[in-house]
């Protein structure tokens, strides 16, 4: 199979100047690539070296065949059309001037009359069948917009896509459109995505790290199953290493005690003089040359020992997930956490997202709110909040709340991790907070980044570990979209984190595999024209 794309060792820095991957060699051709690996190292960088935006710190990338780009954040121009956001506005706008009979040679000459029939099926094959190509596209929602972007991937017929996060803000019908669009693809694709569902679709998973990439062959489950047969044998060349370490350690200190004897016999024997001057001295050379072999030797193979038990501990630490308890909320079973009572939202001049709301929790529960796009989800955690107030009924909040959003507005751009935790938890001293950061993989120096420096994932991580690692979470936690900017480690961190969190749960989220982690046990679908449960 012939490479569309070509990476011979390529490396990239961050703009701070940190090195993101290094020595990089890649062959991507006519299959589904997914691109994992942890928030920060690079991977929206890579498809920027590869689209051609960027130049590479090091090395060569060869294109052979047409790119589309599928980007992750999508803010159409205010004044944009559905099909300028399409890419078609002026072509279409010919076909309209040669329709009226205003068309010029140069229309004729460059005319698609083919456009019309393919927009119409990509337009369809995206779930958009119908919409006018002069609708404002300031008023499509996330989703629309993202099916639009997805519809003009289609439009250019490249031979390789590449794809940022494609799933993320989509509804569970648009992500498992963009799944059936992939699995159909027949050109190359690069995607990445922290969405198991989609990268269970894959050919193959490549794992980026600072050191190059790792490729696993199929999809998601392989290579979950892959990751932790690496991370039960890194365990155990830990141990291995670590016991030849100490025994070589013993051996080297038996040996110097040994070579300790003789020189001290030998100092005895010269002391009593029996023996000519020049022997004496001859032999304590020999001493001295002995004690220094062994010494070398022993020096020589503790280096070694040393050296192959840190290679063995940078293995176990590259392996290593995400991994913490949480403190006790003191949430009492039968506390109750909220209450919305004959509740009703619009907004002002707009038709109500929903009327006659009743919604109660009780004790630890979980439940998660989902339905279609632009049915009033993020309204109606808003609600619970407080952020928000109804427009009829009432909302009670009788226990300590907190709502973590998409923006993760919480932390300020301009203060260090550490200082945000530290704002956010006034009772922990830096030692604690930089314990508590450390289990979210902020360590030491890694604390001090200022949060506006942070990649999408490690802002929220960051988020994440201010609210959830304080002395006392709070007894009913709030989520909006938790996992769409979070790496595979970390989302599966925050899975066993949050399922063994003893506080109250209510989130927004279309991941299944999310919510089936973290045990919901209500769903409340958005949807109907009258929401009651």
């Amino acid at each position: 199979m012939s490479a569309l794309i070509t990476l011979d060792s390529v490396s990239a820095a961050a703009p701070d100047g940190r090195l993101l991957f290094d020595n990089l060699t890649l062959a991507i051709g006519r299959e589904r690539t997914g691109l994992v690996g942890r928030n920060g190292v690079g991977k929206t960088t890579l498809l920027r070296l590869i689209a051609g935006e960027a130049p590479p710190r090091a090395g060569t990338i060869s294109i052979d065949g047409r790119l589309a780009v599928l980007r992750q954040a999508l803010q159409p121009d205010p004044a944009a059309s559905l099909a300028g956001l399409l890419g078609v506005e002026e072509a279409l706008a010919r076909l309209a001037r040669i329709e009226s009979g205003a068309g010029s040679e140069a229309d004729f000459a460059e005319a698609d009359w083919s456009l019309p029939a393919r927009l119409d099926q990509a337009l369809a094959e995206v779930g958009l069948a119908g919409l006018a190509p002069d609708r404002p596209a300031v008023s499509l929602s996330g989703g629309q917009a993202t099916r639009a972007a997805l519809a003009a991937v289609l439009l250019a017929e490249p031979d390789v896509i590449l794809l940022d996060e494609p799933t993320n803000n989509l509804d569970a019908g648009a992500r498992a459109l963009v799944a059936d669009v992939l699995r159909r693809w027949k050109g190359g694709a690069l995607v990445v995505s922290h969405d198991r569902a989609l990268l269970e679709e894959m050919d193959r998973i490549v794992e980026l790290s600072p050191l190059g990439a790792r490729i696993y062959g199929g999809g998601y489950s392989l290579y979950a199953i892959r990751k932790a047969e690496e991370a039960a044998a890194a365990m155990r060349d830990l141990d291995v290493a670590a016991r030849e370490a100490a025994r070589v350690r013993r051996e080297a200190q038996a040996a110097r005690e040994r070579q300790d004897q003789r020189d001290a016999g030998g100092r005895k024997f010269a002391a009593r003089a029996s023996e000519p001057r020049i022997l004496l001295g001859a032999q304590k050379r020999r001493a001295e040359a002995t004690a220094g072999r062994v010494d070398r030797l022993a020096d020589r193979k503790q280096g070694e020992a040393r050296e192959a038990l840190e290679a063995a501990s940078a293995r176990v630490e590259r392996t290593r997930a995400l991994a913490f308890d949480l403190p006790p909320s003191g949430l009492p079973a039968g506390r109750l956490v909220l209450a919305v009572e004959d509740a009703a939202f619009a907004w002002p001049g707009g038709e109500p997202l929903f009327e006659h709301l009743d919604l109660t929790l009780t004790g630890p529960e979980r439940v998660a709110i989902t339905g279609p796009n632009g049915r009033g989800k993020t309204t109606l955690i808003r609600l619970a909040a407080g952020q928000l107030e109804p427009t009829a009924g009432t909302v009670r909040r009788p226990v300590p709340a907190l709502m973590l959003d998409q923006r993760t507005d919480l932390l300020a751009d301009d203060e260090t991790i550490l200082e945000a935790f530290r704002r956010l938890n006034p009772a922990a001293d830096r030692n604690a907070a930089q314990a508590a950061l450390a289990r979210f993989l902020f360590r030491n120096t890694a604390a001090d980044q200022l949060v506006g420096s942070l990649s999408g994932g490690e802002r929220l991580r960051a988020a994440l570990a201010c609210v959830l690692a304080g002395d006392r979470p709070p007894q009913l936690l709030i989520l909006d979209e938790p996992t769409n900017h979070l790496d595979l480690d970390s989302l599966q961190a925050v899975e066993q984190a949050l399922s063994g969190y003893d506080g109250a749960l209510l989130v927004v989220s279309h991941d299944p595999a999310f919510l089936e982690g973290i045990g919901i046990e209500r769903r409340i679908v958005i949807g109907a024209p009258i929401l009651s449960r």
